[in-house]
């Protein structure tokens, strides 16, 4: 089956009262599809805006619970995020926040510089900041796209909107709008008339009023699809929001969805994933980046002994997380489940469809089968260390204070400096430090002590320096040499 473009779903996040929801109302209020922004419920959790012809899906409130679970489990419901950093202000603790979210989720990100209608805007002075915390901007020796803009007037939205479809179309986000829909639960809310619902975003086939929509343990029957502005559709197309009423109980928000057929597939799901992921035998740890597992087994009896195999599987950096259960072979809804969340299918005492195995051949989803099930722990336990995220650490080798500046081109400063501790090596990295914040990184160029050139300069005292950094240094600037190393 083909896959075709999608349009992308995007997360605005940053520091408080730095314009999030300025950026959101105006593109509401401009670029709404097919609709005023007088319509739109006040709390949707997610829109669909149009820009030169495109359609732009905008998550309303990404920083609520649904984008931390989501984060937790090492799968993104947006695909792309807009950093917002105000002119006047610059890079504040909950910017970091929200890039290390964003870094995280493994998206790429652009940034937007807002309020540079305020009289105290300095745009120049906001680049820096963020060139400063280590966000380095196109024009600045990075490849960050940056767009300035006003919330107020409209300025330079456009253009933002111009890099999020570029950014789009570099990453190349695609769907099968033929196959069955799988997303994740934005949120999850009790309607005294309604019942248990639910808003999905789908990443992946289309939803239609077929079968039953499976989130975890909890289900619901697709009797009709809510766009979002709340007006009953026949579809939900990928990248699209959907609300669905009925559901057994509430899904967790960040919590997968796929459709299964009947009502007795999705009770045998959801009682399959009840077992699995009990409080007793597995728990999310916060922060920590998940691999996402789809098992299938012959019996239930099976599902609960997995589970408890499962929960002796540890690891610091990485945890399995079963985002779907359930009694029978492998499924072509299984598969697709495990390709949206970029997971692995475990099979134990069960086969796969021949559609399933063509899927999951053409698409690149792993598929492990197993008839022991230590064996599966076993496995699971390797896949883990696989995919475990590498840590670096910075360890030091030497400390030097700038005592005078000589000369400065873009590329390259010339200094006189005394060496406080350590030791200093040509080519080695340094880190400049100013007043105890980092300003720059760069390398080490040339060494000369006793107006001789040397590779390494040892002796406590004074040397000069070639330092291979874009950001002039000053007097009493430290420079510290440094080494990193990866486990």
């Amino acid at each position: 089956m083909a896959r075709e473009a999608r349009p992308p779903v995007i997360a605005v996040m940053g520091h408080i009262d730095h314009g999030k929801s300025s950026l959101l109302d105006y593109i509401r209020k401009a670029n709404i599809v097919a609709g005023e922004a007088g319509g739109i419920t006040q709390h949707v959790a997610a829109y669909i805006a149009e820009h030169n012809g495109r359609t732009i899906t905008f998550l309303d409130t990404p920083g609520h619970e649904a984008f931390k679970a989501l984060r937790a489990r090492g799968a993104a419901a947006a695909d792309i995020a807009i950093l917002v950093v105000a002119a006047d202000e610059g890079v504040k603790p909950q910017t970091l926040d929200a890039l290390a979210a964003i870094k995280e989720s493994n998206i790429p990100y652009v940034v937007a510089i807002t309020k540079i209608d305020k009289p105290a805007a300095d745009i120049e002075r906001a680049r820096h900041s963020l060139l400063e915390h280590g966000i380095y901007l196109e024009g600045l020796g990075g490849d960050i796209s940056y767009a300035p803009i006003s919330s107020k007037t409209g300025e330079g939205i456009p253009e933002l909107l111009d890099l999020v479809l570029l950014t789009a179309d570099m990453n190349e986000f695609t769907a099968d709008p033929k196959a069955s829909a799988t997303g994740y639960v934005l949120e999850a809310t009790q309607d005294a008339r309604r019942g248990a619902s639910a808003t999905l975003i789908v990443k992946d086939g289309t939803l239609t009023h077929e079968g039953f929509v499976l989130a975890g343990d909890a289900y619901a029957p697709i009797r009709f699809i809510e766009d979002f502005r709340g007006e009953r559709v026949d579809r939900a197309a990928p990248s699209e929001p959907a609300r669905i009423y009925g559901f057994s109980k509430l899904p967790a928000a960040g919590s997968f969805f796929s459709v299964v057929a009947s009502k007795k597939d999705a009770e045998a799901h959801a009682s399959a994933a009840a077992i699995i992921s009990s409080p007793t035998r597995t728990a999310t740890v916060e922060g920590v980046i998940e691999l996402p597992l789809i098992v299938k087994a012959d019996v239930s009896g099976s599902i609960e002994a997995i589970a408890h195999e499962l929960a002796k599987v540890s690891h610091e950096r990485i945890a399995a997380r079963v985002i779907s259960a359930g009694v029978g072979s492998v499924s072509e809804n299984d598969v697709r489940a495990a390709h949206t969340a970029g997971g692995v299918v475990v099979g134990f005492n069960v086969t796969a469809d021949p559609i399933a195995r063509d899927i999951a051949e053409r698409e690149g989803v792993p598929m492990e089968f197993f008839t022991i099930i230590y064996k599966l722990r076993e496995r699971v336990e390797e896949l883990l260390t696989e995919r475990a995220p590498i840590v670096e650490s910075e360890t030091e080798l030497g400390r030097a204070t700038v005592l005078k500046a000589f000369s400065s081109t873009a590329k390259r400063q010339v200094a006189g400096a005394r060496l406080d501790s350590g030791t200093f090596a040509t080519g080695s990295r340094i880190k400049v430090l100013r007043q105890g914040e980092e300003i720059a990184r760069g390398t080490v160029g040339n060494l000369q002590q006793a107006r001789a050139n040397v590779k390494e300069i040892r002796t406590e005292g004074e040397f000069g320096v070639e330092l291979e950094l874009k950001e002039p240094v000053q007097p009493r600037d430290e420079v510290v040499s440094f080494i990193i190393t990866k486990s």
